[in-house]
């Protein structure tokens, strides 16, 4: 099940977590994601992780990338959102949020 969330509350607690908030979402929106899709090679707790290991990151990115165009392939292909990803992170973020929120309301 996709949660649909206010942009402004999510920048509202990126800001007074110091960021920390953006792993929780990256978390919890791959699962969701997972879930939708169904996808069993998907692994949003390990990639998680390696997002603390170095060049780790680029394979949690391109994973969630993957992940993001099987759930929304009208849009952006995999490839612009990692690369995105590695140049401006908050770009992703609202346009991944943007999609799934569009999905939530869908399925309400």
């Amino acid at each position: 099940m996709i949660k649909k969330r206010n942009m402004f509350v999510q920048i509202l607690l990126m800001i007074f977590t110091f960021g920390l908030y953006s792993f929780y979402w990256f978390y919890q929106t791959a699962k969701e994601m997972k879930t939708l899709t169904r996808e069993a090679e998907a692994a949003p707790t390990l990639w998680l992780i390696l997002m603390f290991v170095p060049l780790g990151a680029f394979f949690s990115f391109y994973k969630y990338s993957e992940l993001y165009e099987k759930v929304c392939t009208e849009k952006l292909n995999k490839w612009l959102i990692f690369v995105l990803t590695l140049v401006f992170y908050p770009a992703v973020w609202f346009l991944v949020q943007t999609d799934l929120n569009a999905l939530a309301d869908k399925k309400v």
